[in-house]
């Protein structure tokens, strides 16, 4: 089986196995993601993400890659890698926002070229930039902050272990009511085993993990820790400014300010 092929299982199971995206059947990615199950079609089980695929396309494509589900880029798009350096974020946006509009329906009325300055060839643009949860945390409600938490991949260590769950160290995501930060870090538990198996091999305390709606998808050396948390920094940043002007405009339209009027 080609290794980016258990990658792209690793990390796309645990929002399948929720049913929030992918084809039915989760036993298939889970299964794949543990090195078992060598007949799976995994290329067709990956087009129908409709979030990942198209993203892994337009990078392998302007990466000269001739696979989608080649190893260097399903990493560039879950955690970022040395290829996501070498594409131009400007061209990937717009590549990509042009696939997206026609899947775009009332809800996403936000894909347009305001958002090519957030643009990156990462699973974090699509969590903070392309889906619309950011744009709900002034709604006061909780779900925003926690879905974009759970969906982004977060990293940390591995502090405690028993046979179905660890407990894992990491930074969860802050909302102040102006934006968004990586709050300090605490213990949560987090699920790594399956039916099938674990998808990282020989767990133990101390590991630098990837982890994906709580559940442990992956083993990071130090080297994908540090590119995963820099661009995190990155996107929350564009993310920021975007609220910041959302924040502004609103509030000049309540008050009346006619901004061709201010200084």
């Amino acid at each position: 089986m080609p290794s980016g092929h258990r990658v792209f299982a690793q990390y796309a199971h645990a929002p399948n196995a929720l049913g929030y995206c992918g084809p039915p059947g989760s036993e298939r990615l889970q299964a794949v993601a543990c090195g078992a199950a060598p007949d799976t079609d995994v290329v067709v089980l990956a087009k129908q993400f409709s979030g990942a695929w198209p993203y892994q396309e337009v990078i392998a494509q302007l990466a000269g890659i001739p696979d989608p589900l080649d190893e260097r880029v399903v990493r560039a798009y879950w955690t970022s890698g040395e290829l996501s350096d070498r594409i131009d974020r400007a061209e990937f946006g717009a590549a990509l926002l042009a696939r997206l509009a026609s899947q775009a329906g009332h809800y996403w009325k936000h894909l347009t070229e305001d958002l090519l300055s957030e643009a990156a060839p990462t699973h974090n643009f699509h969590v903070f930039g392309v889906y619309p949860w950011s744009r709900l945390l002034d709604t006061g409600m909780p779900q925003p902050l926690q879905v974009l938490d759970s969906c982004r991949i977060r990293w940390g260590e591995v502090v405690g272990i028993d046979t179905d769950r660890a407990v894992v160290r990491s930074r969860r995501l802050s909302w102040d009511g102006s934006r968004l930060s990586l709050g300090p870090e605490q213990d949560d538990p987090a699920d790594y085993r399956v039916p099938d198996g674990t998808f990282v091999n020989d767990l133990t305390v101390g590991d630098q993990v990837a982890v994906h709606w709580d559940f442990v998808c992956d083993r990071l050396d130090p080297d994908r820790v540090d590119r995963l948390g820099a661009q995190t920094e990155w996107q929350l940043a564009q993310t920021n400014q975007r609220l910041f002007r959302q924040a502004t405009s609103t509030s000049r339209k309540r008050t009346g300010t006619n901004v061709s009027q201010l200084p």
